[in-house]
């Protein structure tokens, strides 16, 4: 024996998924309701402070914005000791895209390595970044000639 299907019971059917991922959306956010533009905008805005203190060689000041400073097992100490990279100027350019709680950043920057006597290279970078707790931070490129070096 079928039950009818009553305008309430219709309306609870289908209102119950989309007041859930609402709901779900909100707590991933904080309680707030992020837009794309805000959203871009604070990537935007963490990406130009994480690059200017990258330029004027704050390693210190730049490990708050690195993905790495929340991992447990990471430390500071051998952060400072990776490097090598000396920026000679940089200008974030853009968001290239926003997935999820990941997202890519177009970078320019003029470089020198030391080390290598290699003198003012340019490139554009996409420049990696994932959101931990409603926050922007930047993802360490793992090496290429050693790609589970940390």
């Amino acid at each position: 024996m079928t039950k009818p299907v009553t305008r309430r019971h219709l309306v609870v059917t289908l209102a119950a998924p989309a007041v859930l991922a609402l709901l779900v959306g909100c707590a991933a956010t904080g309680g707030a309701v992020v837009s794309a533009e805000d959203d871009q905008a604070a990537l935007l805005t963490r990406a130009k402070a994480y690059w200017g203190l990258i330029q004027k060689n704050d390693r210190v000041g730049a490990w708050a914005y690195e993905e790495l400073s929340k991992d447990p097992n990471a430390t500071l100490e051998a952060y400072l000791k990776r490097g090598g990279i000396a920026f000679d100027a940089v200008e974030v350019r853009g968001v290239r895209s926003i997935e999820g709680d990941r997202a890519l950043v177009n970078v320019w920057m003029r470089y020198s390595l030391p080390l290598l006597r290699v003198k003012k290279q340019e490139a554009v970078a996409e420049d990696e970044w994932r959101r931990i707790g409603g926050v922007w931070h930047h993802v360490q490129r793992r090496s290429v000639m050693f790609p589970t070096a940390q």
